[in-house]
């Protein structure tokens, strides 16, 4: 598509009167600004800041979408995304997901389990540090009939980086406020009942195959060997009486449900 620059300025200059904490009305403007720029199906805006939900600041999805991408992310599975892992790093910038994810991230649990229900085919994130450990993350996402971004698109949403940062860390001053006054979130747990506990490793190394590590990668992120980690997954196994990355995933999210 071409550029639209007509309407690009106009929602860049409606960006400048958007008032400190206006998360619709930023929201609106940043996807309006973008959109003229590549084309894009959805857009979800969080805060992440730690383990912490994820704060939902803009989004503009239907009901049953949001209820999806949103509502149903925010009770767990948020913990396994790349787009959070990089958020809490935090790695500044515009990443594509496939830049994120792990080596076997399409075979992994999360991506069976919940991310294929987005049905999409590509989504891009702006990432934002803004300030005592919060980042804000813009995400531009294309559905699966829509097809990937054009490296031409990449191109050009990477160019008004800038601008999007200038203005996010601008309005969204307070997040650090609004975290302290959110729920509590779930926490991962690793035992239940009389089940034998699980040792801090145990817990790292579940969540890093459920993101869709292989072995090898678990071991070059951890510092261990492969073989260490291999042994690592069967105790885990033992330990929780499972035989499968399924019954390992629904152990994961209902051990989020009692905390």
């Amino acid at each position: 598509m071409s550029v639209d620059f007509k309407s690009m300025f106009h929602a860049a200059a409606m960006l400048w009167a958007v008032a400190e904490d206006a998360d619709e009305e930023l929201g609106r403007g940043l996807a309006d600004m973008l959109g003229a720029l590549a084309r894009f199906d959805y857009c979800v805006i969080f805060a992440y800041r730690g383990e912490a939900r994820p704060i939902d600041l803009y989004s503009s999805f239907n009901r049953q979408d949001y209820h999806v991408f949103v509502r149903l992310y925010q009770e767990g599975p948020y913990l396994l995304d790349p787009f959070y892992r990089a958020a809490t790093q935090p790695r500044p910038g515009v990443w594509r997901m496939r830049d994120l994810a792990p080596d076997r991230f399409f075979a992994s649990e999360y991506y069976r389990t919940y991310y294929v229900e987005t049905r999409l085919a590509e989504e891009i994130g702006f990432f934002i540090p803004v300030e005592e450990g919060a980042t804000v993350v813009l995400s531009l996402m294309r559905a699966q009939a829509t097809g990937p971004f054009r490296a031409a698109d990449i191109d050009l949403l990477r160019k008004a980086e800038p601008l999007v940062a200038a203005m996010v860390k601008r309005v969204w001053r307070n997040l650090a406020r609004r975290f302290a006054l959110a729920a509590p979130s779930p926490q991962p747990a690793s035992d239940a009942g009389s089940r034998p506990m699980l040792t801090e490793r145990e817990k790292a190394i579940i969540e890093l195959v459920l993101q869709g590590h292989s072995s090898e990668s678990i071991g070059l992120t951890l510092g261990i060997a492969t073989g260490t980690v291999k042994v690592h997954r069967r105790n885990i196994y033992r330990k929780l009486g499972i035989a499968s990355q399924t019954q390992l995933m629904s152990h994961y999210l209902e051990s989020l449900k009692s905390k």
